[in-house]
């Protein structure tokens, strides 16, 4: 006896379970990519222009340098004037007498031992004066002249001996180097020979750097 055949609803009821089945393995396998793909968005590293920029170091703003200090600018040396001798707030034992030497005027002379000259409120200024030219006049080979501070006993600073010029109005500039000095000083030149004669004319002097 034969089977009748399977009704349209049987049909029916086999595709609407096959559909389903396909439906539930799509949505599985979707289930499953995105998964995987959520997983390599995670595992994927950052842009390299992110990574340089979280690498590189935090630039510091550069020390502020500190304010130069003012500087004082260094002294202007003093120039010095010229001294003539007769000009001198004491002359000890010398005597002026009208000169021979060049520019006229006078010179002090008939200096001997124990002699001196006294110059007042001598201003050597803050750049030390180291040397002292004196116009000199003399035919005697003996003597020297001191140059001192403050006192006519004081301690020289300067020493200069006298050598004969050719005459008493024969001149000469002679220099005399001094121990640095600085500030305001009285100057004495003292005068010293073995013999009692005169040995030496001064006709002015000039301090010098």
């Amino acid at each position: 006896m034969v089977a009748p055949p399977p009704s349209p609803s049987v049909y029916r009821t086999r595709a609407y379970r096959t559909r389903q089945r396909v439906l539930v393995g799509l949505a599985a396998v979707g289930l499953v990519l995105l998964g995987y793909l959520i997983g390599r968005w995670q595992d994927t590293p950052a842009p390299a222009a992110a990574a340089v920029a979280a690498s590189a170091p935090v630039a510091s703003a550069p020390p502020a340098s500190p304010s130069a200090a003012p500087t004082t600018p260094p002294p202007s040396p003093t120039v010095y004037p010229t001294l003539q001798a007769e000009d001198a707030a004491a002359l000890n034992g010398i005597q002026s007498q009208d000169t021979e030497d060049e520019g006229g005027g006078k010179n002090v002379g008939w200096i001997a031992n124990g002699d001196s000259l006294r110059f007042d409120n001598i201003d050597f200024g803050a750049v030390p004066a180291t040397k002292l030219d004196v116009r000199v006049a003399s035919d005697a080979d003996q003597g020297r002249m001191d140059v001192r501070l403050d006192a006519p006993d004081a301690p020289p600073v300067g020493t200069m001996r006298v050598t004969r010029t050719g005459g008493w109005q024969s001149w000469r500039t002679d220099e005399v180097t001094l121990t640095p000095v600085t500030g305001v000083h009285t100057v004495f030149l003292t005068f010293a020979n073995d013999g009692d004669g005169e040995f030496v004319n001064v006709n002015w002097l000039q301090f010098g750097h």
